[in-house]
């Protein structure tokens, strides 16, 4: 199979990790464009080093580019008020777009969770890194018992945040916590991000609670195994911190939890699962503390190489 044409928009450190993920890892996709608007970025003069056509004038740049007809998809890693208009636009030439942002047009995307339900989708959203990282698990615990409430924790070092993640802060944790239900089942979630200054800089790390019926602890932890099993596939560094751990909350002292208001169920009882999980990132661009970027890439291009194999299938069926 030929390899599909793509381009990224966004020369930051997320944009900048997935090209050089594509050209070293993906036997599916190939670099048509890398887009920016900072000529003087260290992604953009990187990418022409590696001979990758460049634009420092955006989207509209990447339009006017003399390859742009044969780009199939275009990956959005810039900032979520700026995706709205990206994707406006491309879609006017037909372009599939997979939306790093938390703009959250198209539908939400976990690969190991919901990765083939959205292969025609015009826009994909990828959700968030604390997203990618730990919906998973909510899902896990959740196909085996109900999952009434997920709470995630992502802490991530501050020296992996760039300008987009820290613009897009809101829309991090309103994001992920739309999808923590959309996608992971919960009835309802929460998200919180930390950036840590601390030096030196901290791998990447969550923490999962989830709220559940009293079930089978055997089989929530052998799901929750074969989910991480899962995503090592495409993030070797992904993995437990420590075991699994459960607390039965009975009704002589159950958990008041506000934001279970609106389903009128504000004290629970059942079983607490608390899963702790850390990623280290591959390196390919940053340092291996930032498995924060690693996940989110890593999770576009899974997508990304689904979405060209189903398109080519459909050409030449």
């Amino acid at each position: 199979m030929a390899k599909t044409k793509v381009a990224i928009i966004g020369s930051g450190n997320i944009g900048t990790d997935l090209m050089i993920k594509i050209m070293r890892l993906s036997d599916t996709l190939e670099m048509g464009a890398f887009v920016g608007i900072d000529p003087e970025s260290d992604g953009l003069k990187r990418a022409e080093r590696m001979g990758v056509p460049i634009t420092a004038e955006g989207v509209d740049g990447l339009v006017r580019m003399p390859g742009f007809a044969e780009i199939e998809i275009v990956f959005d890693a810039t900032s979520a008020g700026a995706h709205k208009h990206n994707d406006a636009l491309l879609r006017q030439y037909g372009k599939r777009v997979i939306d790093l942002t938390p703009a959250a047009i198209g539908p939400y995307t976990i690969p190991p969770v919901n990765g083939d339900a959205n292969l025609d989708a015009a826009n994909v959203n990828m959700v968030t890194c604390g997203g990618q990282a730990t919906i998973p698990i909510v899902a896990a615990v959740n196909r085996v018992s109900k999952v009434h409430y997920g709470e995630i924790v992502a802490s991530i070092s501050s020296k992996s945040a760039g300008p987009g993640t820290r613009a897009n802060i809101d829309e991090f944790t309103e994001t992920t916590s739309q999808a923590i239900v959309q996608v992971g089942g919960a009835t309802r979630g929460k998200a919180i991000i930390i950036l840590n200054p601390a030096e030196p800089p901290l791998i990447m790390r969550d923490t999962v609670y989830c709220l559940c019926d009293d079930g089978d602890r055997d089989g929530i932890r052998q799901s929750i195994d074969a989910m991480v099993a899962e995503v090592q596939t495409y993030v070797p560094g992904y993995r437990l911190k420590q075991a699994v751990q459960f607390e039965a909350i009975g009704g002589n002292q159950p958990l008041h939890i506000p934001e279970m208001a609106s389903t009128g169920a504000t004290d629970f009882t059942g079983l607490k699962v608390s899963v702790f999980l850390e990623v280290e990132g591959a390196a390919h661009y940053l340092p291996a503390y930032a498995g924060n970027l690693d996940i989110m890439t890593s999770a576009a291009l899974r997508t990304a190489e689904k979405i060209a194999v189903r398109m080519h299938e459909r050409a030449a069926a």
